[in-house]
């Protein structure tokens, strides 16, 4: 026989005739408030992404090489320590007005 069949499991007509009881609507969610207001918005075909909103003026990756002392310091601090060393860089540039800035 060249034939294959695939044989099924289950039997289909003793699952359609079976009639749905409410718990087998136990585990899908209630449609409420809440539901509606974590759905995705969209004005068209347009999504509107939400959270934190764009910033004036994003900071920008780039690469840099510190000393591993430095490095540890700073990631000891926890999370953020990446913007705390960019905060370190602003105090330095502001007690240092003499280096870099507009026409330096």
């Amino acid at each position: 026989m060249t034939e294959s069949r695939r044989i099924s499991a289950s039997d289909l007509a003793k699952s359609d005739a079976r009639e749905p009881t409410p718990a087998d609507f136990e585990e899908i969610p209630e449609i409420s408030d809440e539901w509606f207001a974590r759905a995705d918005l969209y004005i068209g075909e347009r999504l509107i992404r939400r959270g934190r909103p764009k910033s004036a003026s994003p900071k920008e990756a780039i690469n840099i090489r510190l000393s591993p002392e430095v490095l540890a310091r700073f990631k000891a601090t926890g999370r953020g320590w990446q913007t705390r060393i960019d905060r370190a860089l602003k105090d330095w540039l502001a007690a240092h007005p003499e280096v870099g800035g507009e026409g330096g």
